[in-house]
Formats: structure tokens, sequence, C-alpha cells
């Protein structure tokens, strides 16, 4: 297994402490498959999380966005005991969190044959937009004054 010193990263940059948690948070994380899901891009500026939850059903399914953390929940709710011979489609409890970039929001989410799809978007506000400043010419042709004393 590999460690990563983060510490001298910490003495030459400002703002980046989220950035550094991430990647601690990943590397300590289990290896959880469950559920099995895809993350694609659909534009510069738009995303998919798709979740593979067979037996699941919609009422049984919380997804929650707050911060920059995207929680998507399942808990099955056995109505009645069954015996199984052989259960291969797993329909265990889970919690799978995403970790969003900032102004990346949950547009929607809809449940349809055994898979539930996140639409994600990065909406960057107006005035965090990159934007043209104006330049000022002083004109060369008129010489300006310093200073004036009176005589």
């Amino acid at each position: 297994m590999r460690t990563y010193d983060f510490s001298p990263l910490f003495r030459s940059t400002i703002g980046f402490d989220r950035l550094f948690d991430l990647a601690e948070a990943a590397h300590r994380a289990g290896e959880d498959h469950y559920p099995p899901y895809n993350i694609e891009r659909l534009a510069e500026d738009r995303y998919q999380i798709v979740l593979a939850i067979a037996g699941f059903a919609p009422d049984e399914i919380s997804v929650t966005a707050e911060q920059n953390v995207l929680t998507v929940e399942g808990v099955k709710v056995d109505k009645a005991a069954r015996e199984y011979l052989y259960q291969g489609i797993s329909t265990r409890r889970f919690k799978r969190q995403f970790s969003l970039a900032d102004y990346v929001e949950v547009k929607s989410a809809a449940f349809d044959n055994g898979l539930l799809r996140i639409e994600l978007a990065r909406e960057v506000p107006e005035a965090m937009k990159p934007r043209r400043i104006a330049i000022n010419a002083a004109s060369s042709n008129s010489p300006r004054q310093l200073e004036s004393v009176a005589a």
C-alpha cells in the first residue's frame, strides 16, 4: 500500500486544503463496489451518474445533495419473509457518496429499468466567470503636468 505525504505542499499552497482532504479520503476509502455505477461526461459542463440498483423501488432510494457531496442511499424493505434457494440479486443496504466540484448542481434524478440516472451540471455564477477588462490608453499627444508651483 502506498502512502502520500502532502506536508511539503501545505507549506507552499493556500486554499487547496479541500483537494488534499479529498485525495486522502479517496486513499482511505474501502473498495466497496456495490452498487456498480458509471460516471459520464455528456458535454463540457454536464455529467451523468448511472447506478445499477436492480431490486429496489424508487421509494426505497434517497438522493441527497448538500454542500459538495451527493449521497445516494438505498434501504430495501422486505415486505414478506421469503425463502430463497439462491439469491443472486443483492438487495443489501448501501450508501454511496460522490464529491462534487464547486458549482456542480444536481439537476434531476430518474429511475428506470433498475437504473438510477442522476443529471449534474456545472453552473458558474456570472461574477465568477472570466471577463475582459478594458485598458484605457493615456493620450501621448499632450504632456502631463506633474506639479504646479505658483510664482
